[in-house]
C-alpha cells in the first residue's frame, strides 16, 4: 500500500511540473504581432490591382503579314489566336496546314476542293477547345469559343471563309479580327 501511494505522490509531482511548464511557455507568447503580414498584405494587393490593371494582351505581328488597317480603338481580349499568312495557317504559333496561291490544297479537306472545312484546323482547334472547356469548367465558367482572326490584308475572302468555317466546326462561333490602327 505505501508503494501505490509513493507512485501517485510522484505522479502528481510529474503532472504538476508539465502543468507548470506549459503554462510558463504560453505565458513567453501572450500577443501576435500582425503588423508585418498586414504590410505584405497590402504590397501583394498593391502589386495585384496594378498587374491587373495594367494588362492588355499583346499580339506578335509575324514579319510578311499585312493587316488591315481601321479607326478600331478596342484592345482585343485573350482568346485562340489563328494566324493566316500568305504561307500557312497557323493556330497558336504552330503552323498547321500549308497555303499556295491564296488557297489550301484538296487534300486538307474532306470535301474537296470546294468543300470549306480544313481537317488540320479543326483538328487542331478542336484540341484548343477541350482544353479550355476544362478549364472553364474547372473555373465555373462556360466556353466562350472565341478566336482571334489575323489575316494579311490580301488574303482571299474564300481562303478567309474556310478559315473561319472550320472554326466553326470546332465550336469556336465567335470570332475577333485583328487589324492596324490607322497611324501606326
Amino acid at each position: 500500500m505505501a508503494l501505490k501511494e509513493v507512485d501517485r505522490r510522484e505522479a502528481r509531482k510529474a503532472i504538476w511540473k508539465l502543468r507548470r511548464k506549459v503554462e510558463e511557455e504560453a505565458e513567453e507568447i501572450n500577443f501576435l504581432n500582425i503588423m508585418p503580414m498586414m504590410d505584405m498584405m497590402t504590397i501583394l494587393l498593391v502589386f495585384l490591382i496594378k498587374q491587373f490593371s495594367v494588362q492588355q494582351l499583346a499580339v506578335s505581328q509575324p514579319t510578311g503579314l499585312q493587316l488591315p488597317a481601321s479607326t478600331a480603338k478596342r484592345q482585343p481580349q485573350p482568346a485562340v489566336n489563328i494566324t493566316i499568312t500568305q504561307s500557312a495557317i497557323v493556330v497558336e504559333d504552330d503552323a498547321v496546314v500549308e497555303v499556295k496561291g491564296g488557297q489550301v490544297d484538296a487534300k486538307w479537306k474532306s470535301q474537296g476542293q470546294q468543300g470549306y472545312a480544313i481537317d488540320p484546323i479543326v483538328s487542331a482547334l478542336s484540341k484548343h477547345r477541350t482544353r479550355l472547356s476544362r478549364l472553364a469548367q474547372m473555373q465555373n465558367q462556360t466556353f466562350d469559343g472565341v478566336a482571334i482572326v489575323m489575316a494579311d490584308r490580301r488574303t482571299p475572302y474564300r481562303l478567309l471563309t474556310e478559315v473561319l468555317y472550320s472554326a466553326g466546326q470546332a465550336e469556336f462561333a465567335n470570332y475577333r479580327l485583328i487589324v492596324m490602327q490607322k497611324g501606326q
